[in-house]
């Protein structure tokens, strides 16, 4: 198997799409002859053409709204909007067209369609190109988000979001696209949509988390294991529809559960956890659960994003305000 980082698997698993169903299309800025911003529809353009590998103007709603013409019509258009910031101008095409297709219809007609996006912070990028929206879709009905944090996850997940009959925003954590390499399988595979990973087995307390968090917190539970301290780490994988039995099984196997995420903290999928764990598991909390979280700002510039993102040591201190509880 070759050795992949996030960004590679991206491209892997929409050209191993493409080859087997010549329904999938590829549409976006600059997504053809330059290859994408980060490179991830490399070499796409050179093996499909121009009718499967197809540039835009940059108009986020233009592009949004054309490839859910093509997925009402038969299509598998996989759209990429080149930073998640301007997911924004998309927004009315997204939520009050793609994801109520189905309803509106009465199950006659559904909306193959696949929304990626470079997301999250850590590369040092201006205003619009480095938040964590993922709570606006997460709210919407009628839509799935995806967030992975390997390579192998990446490849599965997405072509799982491809195959998908309903729309899936698939938002990919660019800090880490190249910070490591992961064996990939050649073939088509899936991972499940809607089931979470647990990363690292623990007795202590259960850590939810997803994308490039899901690094820092392993970093963090290292550091704890030194002490002493087993920490349960579990990569939701899945924001919409979360893995509800996994997070359970986690809180009533540790007792203690602590939230990890980027986005600011103020309505983030945090406080959905938090209320789900009080729903499903408050007899088995001994601690009040948690969060660690971006703070309630816009993202700042590069000075100041260490300071904004959750990192190792505020992962620690999170841990220990919940087990000496």
């Amino acid at each position: 198997m070759a050795k992949l980082t996030i960004v590679q698997a991206v491209a892997d698993a929409l050209r191993t799409e493409m080859e087997l169903d010549e329904r999938v299309v590829v549409l976006g800025e600059d997504v053809g002859v330059n290859g994408g911003v980060f490179r991830a529809t490399e070499g796409l353009y050179e093996r499909f053409g121009e009718n499967r590998v197809i540039d835009t103007p940059l108009a986020e709603s233009g592009i949004v709204g054309a490839a859910i013409g093509m997925a009402i019509y038969g299509l598998r258009p996989v759209a990429e909007i080149q930073f998640e910031g301007f997911m924004a101008p998309a927004f009315d095409q997204i939520v009050n067209h793609a994801a109520r297709i189905r309803t509106r219809s009465r199950g006659r007609f559904t909306c193959p369609l696949v929304i990626r996006a470079p997301w999250g912070g850590g590369i040092r990028a201006p205003e619009h190109h480095s938040d964590s929206p993922e709570d606006w879709f997460i709210h919407q009905p009628g839509l799935k988000v995806v967030i992975p944090s390997t390579p192998y996850d990446t490849k599965g997940l997405l072509i799982a979001a491809i195959r998908d009959p309903d729309p899936v925003i698939f938002f990919e954590p660019k800090r880490i696209y190249r910070a490591f390499r992961q064996e990939v399988p050649e073939e088509a595979y899936t991972v499940p949509i809607g089931r979470a990973r647990t990363v690292r087995e623990g007795r202590d307390v259960a850590i939810f988390t997803w994308g490039a968090m899901v690094r820092i917190v392993e970093e963090a539970a290292e550091e704890l294991a030194g002490r002493g301290i087993e920490c349960e780490i579990v990569d939701l994988r899945t924001l919409s529809p979360v893995d509800v039995d996994a997070i359970v099984a986690a809180v009533q196997k540790t007792g203690r559960a602590l939230v990890v995420h980027e986005a600011p903290k103020t309505g983030g999928f945090g406080a959905e956890i938090v209320a789900l764990i009080n729903e499903r598991a408050l007899l088995h909390l001994e601690a009040p659960v948690y969060r660690v979280a971006g703070f309630d700002t816009p993202m700042p510039l590069f000075h100041l994003e260490d300071y904004y993102l959750p990192n190792k040591q505020r992962v620690i201190k999170g841990v220990e305000r919940v087990l000496n509880f």
